[in-house]
């Protein structure tokens, strides 16, 4: 018998979305990568451009589907160089590796939320982290710049 995808193991579609809704209002209010983040980047998004939030939540849940084997399909508003590719939709927020790791820590406090279990939160934080260069290519190419 066939192993249940990730996306089948995290409840569908629903419990996607609650994460992602809850998630993404905790990132607003993270001191770190929110609204009183150091980086001005990220700091104007979260006080000056939360009309956007809601999209970017439906965006944030069909990209989660789609890395966890559901039926949703994730297309990027600013293609990367991969189908599920981070680094246009990012490079203007110069995100750097520790914000990057601590909106990864943020995910994985809405995960405990949920009471995902273990081997799935793992799986959804893989997943995530794997995307870390294309998210952070802003901040490097600044710094390179």
């Amino acid at each position: 018998m066939a192993e249940q995808s990730l996306y089948d193991r995290l409840g569908g579609v629903f419990a996607i979305a609650a994460v992602i809704d809850h998630f993404s209002d905790a990132v607003v209010n993270n001191p770190i990568v929110g609204q009183r983040s150091a980086n001005p980047e990220l700091r104007e998004w979260h006080t000056k451009k939360l009309a956007r939030l809601p999209g970017l939540k439906f965006m944030r849940t069909l990209w989660v589907c789609d890395v966890a084997g559901g039926p949703f399909h994730f297309e990027a508003t600013k293609p990367g160089k991969t189908i599920l590719g981070l680094e246009q939709a990012h490079r203007e927020f110069e995100i750097a590796p520790a914000e990057s790791d601590e909106v990864a820590a943020e995910l994985g406090r809405s995960l405990d939320f949920f009471k995902v279990p273990s081997r799935e939160k793992g799986e959804v934080l893989a997943a995530f982290a794997a995307h870390k260069g294309e998210v952070t290519h802003g901040a490097s190419a600044s710094a390179k710049a």
